[in-house]
């Protein structure tokens, strides 16, 4: 509570909202807050076009083993470098008509998509995040689990090289965010949490490899430090979900004669589903569940 807003003489009494005082802080501050968000929201869009750009680059080039920073951006059909004007997110795309510029070699419509994915999970988590210093590093997070899941449907690996950077990366911007929001224990409960999340699917590899890839149990150690970060709960229910995404989809997938049941599905793309769907609602699908429990 800041200055200004002073509180009634019973504060138990109505709404939380309405246990202040009309004073015109506290007004203004209900108006302020969501403009606030929204433009952090917008600008976390904006920023994640751009990110996906680059998550294009990191998609095609990693699972090839080529450097992500030389050449620059060139057309896999004919090679030339793709200029400024051809490279603007999503716009260039459709001005193009999916097409190379010179060779007219088609540019696969995952670039736009991927684009788009990645500035509306950037709105999201900045709205989500819009008011905490740990917005940086689930930035870095979201994009990081949408290029490993890209990675994986195709190509069904989840590699080192994009793992183990967004570790080092994710535990220094934590740190930084619970430092400044004065949550030192967060850091702590996330360290715990990925700890956790990484045994358990440590043990599920080892009772059963042909399940589990250890590309999977890597991922899980960076599940538990972001779901840890918010909270215990979160860790197990980001973990369910992710179980149970894999286990309905997969059924869907056997039901319609797509996969068989000795058929590899890739299963990094419903752990970060399960993780994402808990940063973002996670609080109202835990509260959902505690009250269901009391009934």
């Amino acid at each position: 509570i800041g200055p200004g807003l002073v509180p009634r003489t019973d504060p138990r009494s109505g709404s939380p909202a309405d246990r202040y005082s009309d004073a015109t802080p506290v007004r203004d501050l209900r108006r302020t807050l969501p403009a606030v968000t929204g433009l952090i929201a917008a600008g976390c869009a904006l920023l994640g076009l751009l990110i996906g750009s680059f998550l294009n680059v990191v998609i095609w080039r990693v699972p090839r083993k080529e450097s992500i920073v030389a050449p620059p951006s060139h057309c896999p059909g004919c090679g030339n470098p793709i200029s400024p004007r051809d490279n603007v997110p999503v716009l260039s795309w459709l001005a193009l008509r999916g097409r190379c510029r010179h060779c007219q070699t088609r540019i696969s419509v995952r670039s736009p998509l991927v684009e788009l994915s990645c500035a509306v999970l950037f709105a999201a988590i900045g709205a989500r995040f819009a008011h905490s210093w740990a917005l940086p590093a689930y930035l870095v997070f979201g994009a990081g689990l949408l290029a490993i899941s890209m990675i994986d449907l195709e190509h069904y690996i989840i590699p080192n090289r994009i793992v183990y950077p967004l570790g080092f990366l994710s535990l220094p911007l934590l740190a930084l965010g619970a430092g400044i929001d004065g949550h030192w224990w967060w850091l702590a409960r996330a360290l715990i949490g990925a700890g956790c999340a990484f045994a358990a699917l440590f043990a599920i590899h080892i009772v059963s490899p042909r399940g589990m890839g250890f590309g999977d149990v890597r991922l899980s150690f960076l599940l538990g430090l972001f779901l840890g970060y918010l909270g215990a709960a979160e860790v197990m229910a980001g973990l369910f979900l992710g179980f149970a995404y894999g286990a309905v989809i997969g059924i869907v997938l056997m039901a319609t004669g797509k996969r068989g049941r000795r058929q590899h599905i890739p299963f990094g793309p419903f752990l970060a589903a399960g993780a994402i769907t808990i940063v973002l609602v996670g609080t109202p699908i835990l509260d959902w569940y505690r009250g269901f429990g009391r009934v």
